[in-house]
């Protein structure tokens, strides 16, 4: 049964994470926090709630918790659990895309007969992504403060050239740096932390997502075989993943993304 969070009050229940629902902004909260209240991966949170400023929330402002069932694209539409109240108007909304797209990806289903719990297709609309989450645009320049904790972290590959920069393309979508191993393929992690996220998504292959002190986050993805768990403590140097041969070019890349309480930061500003 999906559940409806209430809309007053903090913005604390438990079962957030596994039934789905809403929650409302309270002050002092951050995406970080509701990610770590809920236990949902920050990356599936944004995801989740397209077009929401991690930097500007406001007390009031709703925010979609998804289930464990929902699903966000790598590419094709979300998988998204119907809630009290919904209409295709008002998930078009939420999703920035269009009641017609919704309807046209669900042939069959009657929009005045939803049923809660139901599963529909929602196409990405116009920040929903077709591209990685962790790629999608972002501001032109880095100005996230930085903590003091985040300074001369070793790099995630002991033998790695930096094949694409953290900077935006031509398009003005700000990539995340791409990394190629050399003779040791082993991802590592860069600082202490706690492994939040470690499995596949659509277009990335595994992926890895940590959480050190101070709402800093590193997320390392094009994996292949994973060597951590979800909940595990880490440490320099601790393995986190092998990198995987991309297609037929024979290079074993890795996806390096750091991020503060979810804002892109270029990579070489925290590593020595």
């Amino acid at each position: 049964m999906i559940i409806l969070f209430g809309l007053s009050g903090c913005a604390t229940n438990g079962g957030a994470s596994g039934s789905g629902g809403w929650v409302q902004v309270q002050r002092g909260d951050t995406l970080h926090r509701l990610s770590r209240r809920y236990g949902i991966p920050l990356l599936r949170l944004q995801r989740f709630n397209p077009g929401v400023d991690a930097n500007d929330l406001k007390i009031g402002q709703r925010l979609m918790m998804p289930s464990r069932a929902e699903r966000a694209p790598g590419s094709g539409p979300y998988r998204y659990q119907v809630r009290p109240g919904d209409t295709y108007g008002r998930i078009a909304t939420h999703f920035r895309t269009s009641a017609q797209s919704i309807a046209g990806a669900n042939p069959g289903v009657h929009p005045r007969s939803l049923s809660i719990g139901q599963t529909i297709k929602v196409p990405a609309g116009r920040s929903g992504s077709s591209a990685s989450p962790v790629a999608r645009t972002r501001p032109r320049v880095d100005t996230t403060s930085l903590p003091a904790s985040a300074r001369n972290w070793p790099w995630p590959l002991r033998q790695a050239s930096v094949v694409r920069a953290f900077g935006t393309d031509a398009h003005g979508t700000l990539q995340p740096m791409m990394l190629r191993a050399g003779a040791d393929h082993t991802a590592r992690a860069v600082a202490n932390g706690s492994v939040k996220f470690a499995n596949s998504m659509r277009q990335l292959g595994n992926v890895v997502i940590v959480h050190h002190a101070n709402n800093m986050q590193t997320i390392f993805a094009y994996c292949g075989q994973v060597h951590v768990r979800e909940d595990q403590s880490v440490s320099p140097g601790t393995p986190i993943c092998e990198t995987a041969r991309r297609g037929d070019i024979g290079h074993y890349n890795l996806l390096f993304d750091v991020r503060k309480a979810g804002q892109p930061v270029d990579p070489r500003r925290v590593l020595q």
